[in-house]
């Protein structure tokens, strides 16, 4: 293999738990050229990644039929040995399929695949991690089982983190894109009020969060937390939380961001389950979700709005054992 392509422009997660396909195919085949495409707006997560030759931006935002057709012919152009597709859905499918490439690798799950050289299954709810699902795919190539995300904070973006931090510290991402897969937000005060006493705690999240974070702060009883959502990019967050005592987050980006740089986190799972595959792979990490069966537990993949019971018992419930996280 020559020249690779590989393919996953969903969410911030899901482009992280791509990359031990990365590093597996740059193994196996060490001479290779190995672009990735992605969701423009995610291109920082691969900053300074040592196996890649390019990092190029989908924007799907903008005239989509057009950015289409053009990603097509740079890559009938770069005759790829191998265009391996993570994302399971129509667009990536179009691009993969007319890509002129001699060998398409996909998930079954996506509509084009049909024109694949090779399709294969994605199964949720088997408790085989994403990252096993995604390596499965070049697994005859000689790939493990599974490995950890990476990503590669530059020593700028320690060092721009370094000028904050007050060891020792906790970081805590209280905000998801989904209501339900979100701590609710007294028990993140609860959190911010106990972790004060020992240390900094540094709020993280996107320049959305800012507000959410900053309600927060103003209700724990210090008031001291430093709200940083929006301020520190992608990988100015990794490098801050690999040096956290611990981090706290929800189901979502921050919790892979965690995996990536192996740095000791707690999970928290209110709709969703492990079960799903999308778990944290630190070394050090654990995971708090309701400790009584609920029958509405998983209400679904990705969480809702808005509880569909209205009493949110899968966040409300679980115990946050504080003394044992210390």
């Amino acid at each position: 293999m020559k020249k690779i392509l590989i393919i996953q422009t969903a969410f911030l997660g899901d482009v992280i738990l791509a990359t031990p396909v990365i590093a597996e195919l740059k193994r196996i085949y060490p001479i290779a050229e190995i672009d990735f495409l992605l969701r423009k707006g995610n291109e920082s997560l691969l900053a300074n990644n040592p196996n890649l030759r390019s990092v190029i931006p989908f924007d799907k935002s903008k005239n989509k039929f057009k950015s289409i057709l053009d990603l097509i012919k740079q890559f009938r152009h770069e005759k790829y040995d191998l265009v391996i597709n993570l994302h399971r859905f129509g667009s990536s499918g179009i691009i993969a399929s007319l890509s002129g490439s001699k060998k398409i690798y996909g998930f079954k799950k996506n509509p084009f695949s049909f024109l694949y050289t090779k399709k294969f299954g994605h199964s949720i709810g088997t408790n085989k991690h994403e990252v096993e699902r995604n390596l499965s795919i070049i697994k005859e190539f000689g790939a493990v089982n599974k490995r950890r995300p990476e990503l590669f904070p530059s020593e700028e973006d320690y060092d721009i983190v370094s000028q904050i931090m007050n060891p020792p510290y906790y970081c805590m991402a209280p905000a998801s894109v989904w209501q339900t897969k979100q701590l609710p937000k007294e028990k993140w005060v609860q959190l911010i009020d106990f972790y004060n006493q020992i240390g900094t705690v540094y709020i993280l999240g996107g320049k959305g969060d800012q507000a959410f974070c900053e309600e927060i702060i103003s209700e724990t009883k210090a008031k001291t937390s430093i709200n940083l959502a929006g301020q520190l990019n992608l990988l100015e967050s990794a490098a801050l939380m690999s040096k956290a005592e611990r981090n706290f987050v929800n189901d979502s980006g921050p919790l892979h961001i965690a995996s990536a740089m192996n740095a000791p986190v707690t999970a928290f799972f209110c709709s969703t389950v492990t079960n799903f595959g999308f778990g944290p792979l630190s070394d050090n990490f654990k995971v708090l979700e309701v400790k009584e069966p609920l029958d509405c537990r998983p209400c679904g993949l990705h969480g809702y709005k808005t509880c569909p019971k209205g009493d949110f018992k899968c966040g409300n419930n679980i115990d946050l054992g504080l003394i044992n996280e210390a």
